[in-house]
């Protein structure tokens, strides 16, 4: 019994006990830079975040830390959680690679505390929370550009070649025709195009322009669905 109580509360390889006081230090660490990266998320992603993902950046960092501190540079341990963990399954389908690298972040953080590390810990999450603080607000890599869906309905007897063109490269980078279609019994067509629409577009504007060629009939200017779900 007092061997597998040795076994628990220190490493034998390296002969370092771990004490409560030592656990209690590593765990407010970790737990508070936890905190910090979770704000950081939630401040650059605004009303874009989910609270479950916020709550387990929170958690990770302390979690880690506890796995550090009880491993220690015991190989017996070290293997035995190997195995436990090997029979957990992640279902959850991969997230945006900015959540992931907010993750990574997290371990890198609970690692520090996890071998004592405050000093460069603290350091390293100073500095890359103020990084993305700074980034966010500068809107680094953000595109200058928005692609959205295009729906003008038409009459049947006016014809869409090239109808639309001037208006729509005046507000736009780039665009598409992808379909056309009959509604109304024949009696109308609807025109669908995948635009880049440039971001100091003044859509309004854009759509009152339209409408004049189309004899003021149904305009759609819709966000595409890479722009709803990849963000």
């Amino acid at each position: 019994m007092d061997n597998l109580i040795n076994s628990i509360t220190s490493t034998s390889d390296s002969g370092i006990t771990l004490t409560l006081s030592m656990a209690i230090v590593a765990m407010a660490a970790a737990l508070i830079f936890g905190l910090v990266i979770s704000l950081t998320y939630m401040g650059t992603h605004k009303n874009k975040y989910q609270q479950s993902f916020a709550i387990t950046l929170t958690m990770l960092p302390i979690i880690l830390t506890v796995i550090i501190l009880f491993v220690g540079s015991n190989v017996a341990r070290a293997f035995s959680l190997a195995g436990t963990l090997s029979i957990i399954r992640f279902r959850s389908a991969p997230g945006d690679p900015e959540d992931i690298g907010y993750i990574f972040f997290d371990i890198a953080a609970g690692l520090a505390c996890g071998v004592g590390l405050y000093g460069y810990g603290a350091l390293f999450v100073l500095l890359l929370c103020l990084f993305m603080i700074v980034i966010s607000k500068i809107k680094f890599g953000k595109p200058n550009t928005t692609a959205k869906n295009l729906k003008i309905t038409i009459p049947e007897n006016l014809d869409y070649e090239g109808i639309f063109d001037e208006i729509i490269k005046k507000y736009s980078k780039d665009y598409t025709l992808q379909k056309v279609r009959t509604t109304d019994l024949g009696s109308l067509y609807e025109l669908t195009y995948s635009v880049n629409m440039n971001k100091d577009a003044d859509e309004k504007k854009f759509i009152d322009e339209l409408r004049c060629r189309n004899g003021n009939l149904n305009i759609v200017l819709s966000l595409a669905a890479t722009e709803l779900y990849g963000k």
